[in-house]
């Protein structure tokens, strides 16, 4: 008889116990901590720029054998740009490619010469004008990306319309215009630094050179008898500085979630 009330006391107590144990409460999961993906330059993107431009120019002649002068004269530029990016790894190797079209504002500047002593109307004073007035290029673009920062060159073709050439001898008023519009095609290079200030905004700075071939033509002595066949040459090359903004369509992937 005793045994058996210790043993039913025994089960009572061990009974009590599980049902404690069942009414405490249980810890949750942990919630999870959405993380976003390391950013990536890899997509397309779109945008507009601002900047300078000049033209190194060396122009000569055949006729009186002196040069008409080196210009360096500097230009207000704007336009747009286009490309698409692909990264491999943040940081990474970056790689793309990516096309711009500026408008060159105009300056009207004239290069001058005397004709010298020996030659028809010597003492005249000859005019030449020759304006820039639009840049595209069309480049590979390669570069590292760290985070939102992107280091870069580029390398390509470039081309530079003008607006033709006017020749004028200022003593008599008779003028020559060698054509209406051009466009010089050459290679070129350039560098430049981009940051994303948000996932899909950025901005960028970027220097580009844009190597030309001569060019020459010549003029007819029916329009400026003194310069009667003399031919015109010109040495070109265009250099740039650019600050740009774009919009980058993101293709960096989803928000990843990690517990």
């Amino acid at each position: 008889m005793k045994k058996a009330i210790i043993a039913g006391a025994a089960l009572l107590a061990l009974g009590t116990g599980v049902a404690t144990a069942a009414d405490l409460p249980v810890k949750a999961p942990p919630a999870p901590v959405y993380v976003p993906p390391a950013f990536s330059w890899t997509g397309c993107y779109i945008g507009g720029n601002i900047g300078g431009a000049w033209a190194n120019s060396n122009w000569g002649d055949s006729l009186f054998g002196v040069s008409w002068g080196n210009t360096s004269d500097t230009r207000f530029i704007g336009g747009g740009q286009i490309g698409c990016n692909y990264q491999f790894s943040n940081p990474g190797f970056v790689i793309g490619v990516e096309g711009d079209f500026d408008w060159v504002g105009n300056n009207g500047n004239a290069r001058t010469v005397v004709v010298p002593a020996g030659f028809p109307r010597a003492g005249d004073t000859i005019a030449l004008t020759s304006n820039d007035t639009r840049i595209a290029t069309l480049a590979a673009r390669f570069g590292y990306g760290v985070d939102h920062a992107l280091f870069y060159g580029k390398a390509g073709a470039g081309w530079v319309g003008n607006n033709g050439f006017t020749v004028v001898d200022q003593t008599t008023g008779a003028a020559f215009v060698g054509s209406n519009s051009n466009t010089a095609s050459g290679w070129m290079v350039g560098a430049g630094i981009e940051y994303a200030f948000t996932n899909n905004w950025t901005a960028k700075i970027e220097y580009d050179f844009i190597g030309l071939p001569g060019r020459s033509f010549v003029v007819p002595g029916t329009f400026v008898p003194a310069l009667a066949g003399d031919v015109i040459t010109s040495n070109h090359n265009v250099q740039e500085i650019k600050l740009g903004i774009n919009y980058l369509f993101n293709w960096g992937g989803p928000v990843v979630a990690r517990y």
